[in-house]
């Protein structure tokens, strides 16, 4: 698995952990790289830092393309793969955004349910779309 898979795999569990747990964010990934196992590297910590640092927006963003779903009512690790993925596709400029949608539905196959792929997809697909300028 390529490095930056790895980190945004990272980035899901603690985003994951931290929801399921009711933890802070922050205080998690600094007991994770003070853990070291597994390593933590620099692209995890700029996606958790950035899903913590644009929460709000993030959210809203998932809220307005979750269709017929709440945020609260997603499945926890879809909601994890989401704001991680709208991070790197929104904040993230060294990543192109086929990249960062197929590394999430990737994410959604591997570690949740059979229909998280096309959800995900969805979602993301109709937040990029809202980000690009009309004409």
């Amino acid at each position: 698995m390529a490095a930056r898979s790895k980190a945004r795999k990272r980035a899901v569990d603690v985003l994951y952990e931290a929801d399921l747990r009711s933890r802070d964010v922050r205080e998690l990934l600094a007991e994770r790289i003070a853990d070291g196992h597994p390593p933590i590297n620099e692209h995890t910590v700029r996606l958790v830092e950035g899903a913590v640092q644009h929460r709000a927006d993030v959210d809203r963003l998932i809220g307005e393309h979750a269709q017929g779903w709440s945020l609260d009512r997603l499945p926890d690790v879809d909601r994890a793969i989401l704001r991680m993925a709208v991070v790197e596709l929104l904040w993230v400029d060294d990543v192109p955004d086929a990249v960062v949608i197929d590394e999430a539905v990737e994410l959604a196959k591997s570690l949740s349910t059979d229909d998280s792929a096309a959800y995900v997809n969805g979602v993301l697909a109709g937040i990029l779309k809202s980000q690009i300028p009309t004409a």
